[in-house]
């Protein structure tokens, strides 16, 4: 016969993903939290992850009402009420701001189930809230960076892209369109964005600059495609994490003639006077077309467009490049009584 003799040290207990210390361990991080509303008794209850999700204390009743009351007041109308819920049995998942009482915001997903009775009326809901306010905030900065360089692209011809090797290929659609090609051109010949009398030398130029691993500079030829070239200055810098080869190179492309002052400015009241009218009328004056002026002025034909559109504002760094190119051209522009900007070409 052989007695049972208990183990003095049990391994370790099996983990109960349907526990409630599973529950506890889950919302010890204080990203979610968890209610339940059974439609039968009213009962409602929070889990004290969600109370501190919501910034209440835990001696608060728990009622879907209040969590409504929680809701920003632009978000409220995407939750359900309280009569789809218990009546139609509706509750989906929606991402909604919170503002706690403290006043601080976050931005959680919401999601949950209804139980149906048998016969198919709505009995219980329950639901979970998942706080995601970190990942929504990096989300906005992701935004705000790429509406700030597509703002920089269309107003002042400065492109800025970063790849993980040079040279550069996978360029945004704003600089495909300055320069008039598709991706695949420039994946097929990282080359072709430059005109072909300078081919030779930067394809030479940039590898070897590149093996430096150093911080560099290049003022390439770029083609444009309203016709035309116009020089652009390419300021590359490698990206390293310790004293290993570059992760990254990030270029910043910007137009090398912003950086000359065109001759014989115009008097800076006389400028600021000349709208998107005056242009129009000093083109038709000479008889140019919109590439035309993009030609003569070395900009793109977008840029141009935008400044006889005025989107740009009198402050664009393109602006004073207009304005030399039609005066070079015989343009003159004067400004009379009443502030009123006269637009004529003496023969």
């Amino acid at each position: 016969m052989t007695a049972f003799v208990p183990n003095p040290h049990p391994g370790p207990r099996p983990a109960d993903p349907s526990s409630d210390d599973f529950m506890r361990l889950i919302e010890a991080f204080g990203l979610t939290g968890a209610w339940r509303w059974d439609f039968v008794t009213g009962r409602q209850v929070w889990s004290s992850g969600l109370y501190r999700l919501l910034g209440l204390p835990e001696t608060e009743p728990a009622s879907y009402e209040r969590l409504l009351g929680l809701v920003h007041p632009a978000d409220r109308d995407v939750l359900e009420d309280a009569a789809q819920i218990v009546q139609a049995g509706i509750f989906g998942s929606h991402t909604v701001r919170l503002i706690r009482p403290d006043g601080t915001a976050r931005t959680v997903v919401s999601r949950g189930e209804v139980f149906f009775s048998a016969d198919g009326r709505p009995v219980a809901v329950t639901g979970v809230l998942l706080d995601v306010t970190d990942r929504e905030r990096l989300a906005e900065m992701h935004r705000l960076e790429q509406q700030r360089r597509v703002s920089l692209a269309r107003q002042a011809q400065v492109f800025i892209y970063t790849e993980p090797t040079l040279p550069l290929t996978e360029y945004g659609p704003d600089f495909l369109a300055l320069v008039g090609l598709r991706r695949e051109e420039v994946r097929a010949n990282w080359l072709s964005p430059i005109v072909p009398e300078e081919w030779s030398r930067w394809r030479d130029e940039l590898p070897r600059l590149a093996a430096q691993g150093r911080p560099c500079c290049i003022t390439p030829t770029l083609r444009l495609a309203a016709g035309g070239a116009a020089p652009f200055r390419m300021t590359l810098v490698p990206l390293r994490e310790g004293a290993g080869d570059p992760v990254c190179w990030t270029a910043v492309i910007t137009p090398l003639e912003a950086e000359i002052a065109p001759r014989e400015a115009l008097p800076r009241q006389v400028a600021q006077a000349i709208e998107g009218c005056h242009l129009r009328a000093a083109r038709g004056l000479l008889d140019w077309t919109l590439n035309d002026l993009a030609r003569a002025s070395g900009l793109s034909l977008s840029t141009v467009r935008r400044l006889e559109e005025e989107s740009e504002g009198p402050s664009s760094r393109s602006r004073p490049h207009v304005l030399a190119a039609l005066r070079d051209a015989g343009i003159v522009f004067t400004l009379v009584e009443g502030g009123t900007v006269a637009v004529s070409r003496p023969e």
